[in-house]
Order: C-alpha cells, then structure tokens, then sequence
C-alpha cells in the first residue's frame, strides 16, 4: 500500500503576484525552494488564509531573493495579492516509511518572505 504524505511545506507565505493571463503555476523565491528541497515543475498544493480555497498546480522557480509568491493562470481568481498561502509538497511512500518519517522541513518566512528559520525533519516536544 502507498500512502500519500506532506514532505515539506513553506508556512504562511504572502501572494506578491496573481497574473491571470499565465499558463498557469505558481512562481516561488528560488531560495525558499532550495531551503524546502523543491523543484520547478513538481506539483503543490496552495492553500488560502483568506478564504480556505485550496489549488493544485506545479512550481516555476522564481529569481533568488525577490520574495516572489506569485499564482499563475486560473488561481488568480482565487488568490490576490497579500493573500497568506500554505504552499504544500506530497509524496509517496510505502506505509513502513511512513511511519518512519517525521515531520514535513517546514520553512517559515516574514511578511516579505525572506526565510526565518527552516525546521527539518523536526518533532513536536
């Protein structure tokens, strides 16, 4: 059996960007990706503060350093600019490695996302 389960997460990133005329995406900060374990082109989940809407859709890398949270496509429709978005990575995994695992690297940002602090592989005291 394979289960799916969170590998990393960026928490409470701010949109900087929703450019409805793209493809479609999201673009991400190149360092936050880095700091994640992301790639371009892998597929994540992006979860709305403001209004609960969750999207699936894969990455763009962004340039380093510029913050760059920006929802490409359909999900600007449903992400604005200064939104508050948890950016979510899945895989698969067979249930012995799940168990196995611990939590998601979480990366946490400022209200400009610049990185703050990268917990990985951490467990709750």
């Amino acid at each position: 059996m394979q289960l799916e389960v969170c590998l990393a997460k960026i928490h409470r990133a701010t949109v900087t960007d929703a450019d409805l005329d793209y493809m479609g995406s999201i673009t991400i900060d190149g360092l936050l990706l880095d700091a994640a374990g992301l790639l371009p082109n892998q597929s994540v989940l992006v979860n709305s503060l403001a209004n609960g809407i969750s999207w699936k859709t894969y990455i763009v890398r962004g340039e380093e350093g510029k913050g760059e949270i920006i929802l490409n496509g359909p999900p600007a429709h449903h992400f604005k600019k200064g939104d508050m978005v948890i950016i979510l990575s899945y895989v698969q995994v067979s249930e012995e490695e799940a168990k196995k695992m611990p939590h998601p690297t979480t990366v946490f940002v400022d209200k400009e996302n610049k990185l703050t602090e990268v917990k990985k592989g951490w467990r709750p005291s």
